[in-house]
């Protein structure tokens, strides 16, 4: 059951958690500088709040996506709540203020990127199970 649960949730749930002040306060509290540190290169890397929660989102995206290759009653369970996940992103991105960011828009991409392919993936394993003689 826990299988069916859409991980694009966490970011979903940090970012809110984020506009609440957890991670800090200020204007932007996404460019607040997770660490850095200075390449061979010369060049100085370095990690922000906001870089860090996209970089969440592209780890669970890919977990989605290899979830999504399942053909199961519970991956028709994952794709309807992954909808209802990308659908929660739309609404928030339009209706509130603090949603208006780089870093929410890109989260959102990823949920709509993890229902496409998902939908895609299971329709294509699909196929295959169907002979036509």
């Amino acid at each position: 059951m826990f299988g069916a649960i859409p991980l694009l949730i966490v970011p979903f749930v940090l970012y809110n958690l984020g506009l609440l002040g957890l991670f800090g306060g200020g204007d932007d509290p996404w460019m607040t500088e997770m660490f850095s540190f200075r390449m061979m290169s010369g060049g100085v890397f370095s990690m922000t709040l906001g870089g860090l929660m996209v970089l969440i989102g592209l780890v669970f995206l890919f977990i989605e996506i290899s979830k999504s290759v399942r053909t199961t009653n519970a991956s028709i369970l994952d794709h309807l709540l992954s909808t209802l996940v990308f659908v929660a992103f739309l609404v928030e991105f339009l209706l509130v203020k603090g949603a208006a960011h780089s870093v929410f828009f890109t989260l959102m991409i990823i949920a709509l990127f993890d229902v496409l392919a998902g939908f895609s993936v299971s329709m294509r394993s699909a196929s295959r199970d169907i002979n036509l003689n």
